[in-house]
């Protein structure tokens, strides 16, 4: 399996739910070493393989040497999951295009050239079963449902990574390759720490202002959990996962239906 942003929050609890199930991981990170490199100490002491893949997804070479990486070690791939994101939490009339740019390759250019990495090595045999396909799950966001403040940018990105997992859907089912997405809700992890702090000038609230404001809010009246998140995304990976195909998944504690 690979995780692209996998040393940390939603990643690091897939990556690890990921190898407890029975997968060997690629931990794919962009500066973490020290969290990466926790990711993978814990795999191993599954007695699962981890590697690590250190790339911005903006830069295609690096994003091709991930799969590389892959094809030599392992010569096929079961599992991908898209979760890496990046955006500047500022309103649209504030924003550069230097902004619109990296989101857009993050979220939607790096998923359509992974898919095209990826699918190829889940086309081939494994060596116990001869057995071909694979799975694909991208991580989307309840911002594409409703309006959270500064993240137009990243909203827009995740709609049409939304659209492309549909899309591949229909053209990979034939090759037993599922694609489905994720659109998790708020989430306790350093990322959603990030947006409250970014945003405060927009917003004029923190972390602890949001999560005050938002838990009575959600009829499960708790913040997510990033293993709540990797539980569904593991379940998509799994036989029993198999009829699930093309669909976006709210996993937000009942947020976006109030």
């Amino acid at each position: 399996a690979i995780v692209t942003g996998g040393s940390r929050g939603i990643g690091r609890a897939t990556a690890l739910q990921l190898a407890r199930d029975g997968a060997n991981v690629v931990v794919n990170y962009r500066r973490e070493d020290e969290q990466a490199q926790a990711v993978a100490r814990e795999i191993e002491q599954m007695g699962r393989r981890a590697l690590l893949a250190r790339a911005d997804l903006e830069n295609e070479d690096e994003i091709r040497a991930i799969f590389e990486q892959v094809r030599s070690e392992f010569g096929f791939l079961d599992i991908l999951v898209a979760n890496a994101a990046a955006s500047a939490f500022r309103q649209i009339l504030d924003l550069k295009s230097y902004n619109l740019d990296r989101t857009f390759a993050i979220s939607l250019h790096a998923l359509v050239l992974m898919a095209q990495e990826a699918v190829p090595l889940m086309l081939q045999p494994r060596p116990s079963t001869g057995r071909t396909g694979g799975r694909i799950v991208a991580v989307s966001g309840f911002d594409t449902i409703r309006f959270v403040a500064g993240h137009a940018t990243l909203a827009a990105a995740k709609a049409g990574l939304e659209t492309y997992v549909r899309y591949l859907a229909v053209e990979l089912a034939d090759l037993n390759v599922n694609v489905n997405s994720v659109c998790p809700g708020l989430i306790e992890s350093d990322s959603a720490r990030t947006w409250a702090e970014r945003s405060k000038a927009i917003t004029g609230e923190g972390w602890e202002e949001q999560v005050a404001k938002h838990i009575p809010q959600i009829p499960r009246r708790r913040l997510g959990q990033p293993e709540d998140i990797a539980n569904l995304i593991t379940f998509l990976c799994s036989d029993e996962g198999d009829y699930i195909c093309g669909q976006n998944i709210v996993i937000d504690g009942g947020l976006t239906i109030v």
